[in-house]
């Protein structure tokens, strides 16, 4: 989920196509994933700012969340490490190069306060309930 100024501008639910073999796998897969639209997204509101005169968002990284802190150490390294990740293809390690240019920034968030969450798990009435506030 994508939020400019506070709001919601872009989402995807979908069933990853690759069977990934565990949780950082599946972590990698869907960064790389929502690389994409992070280059779509900037590329157009750096188009929009620049239409109407207004600072360009270029200057500044698009701060991605992640809750999975292997998949963030992989990331920021932009390599495969050791025999559990060497099956992952590296294109899932892409977003390595994105961060090294600036144009993101992979941070970690807890999964309580992952607003993305809402889209791929089931929640209790409490999370429910500090989403509505």
């Amino acid at each position: 989920m994508y939020m400019y100024s506070g709001t919601a501008t872009s989402w995807c639910s979908t069933k990853q196509t690759l069977v990934a073999t565990s949780s950082n796998h599946a972590e990698l897969i869907a960064l790389y994933e929502a690389r994409h639209e992070c280059v779509w997204l900037r590329s157009l509101i750096h188009y929009v700012c620049e239409s109407c005169g207004l600072e360009s968002i270029e200057k500044s990284p698009t701060v991605i969340f992640e809750d999975n802190a292997a998949c963030i150490a992989q990331i920021k390294d932009g390599y495969i490490k050791g025999d559990r990740t060497k099956h992952i293809s590296p294109k899932f390690f892409s977003t390595h190069k994105l961060q090294v240019e600036g144009k993101v920034d992979v941070k970690q968030i807890p999964s309580s306060q992952n607003l993305a969450d809402l889209f791929t798990k089931a929640f209790m009435n409490k999370g429910v309930q500090a989403t509505r506030t």
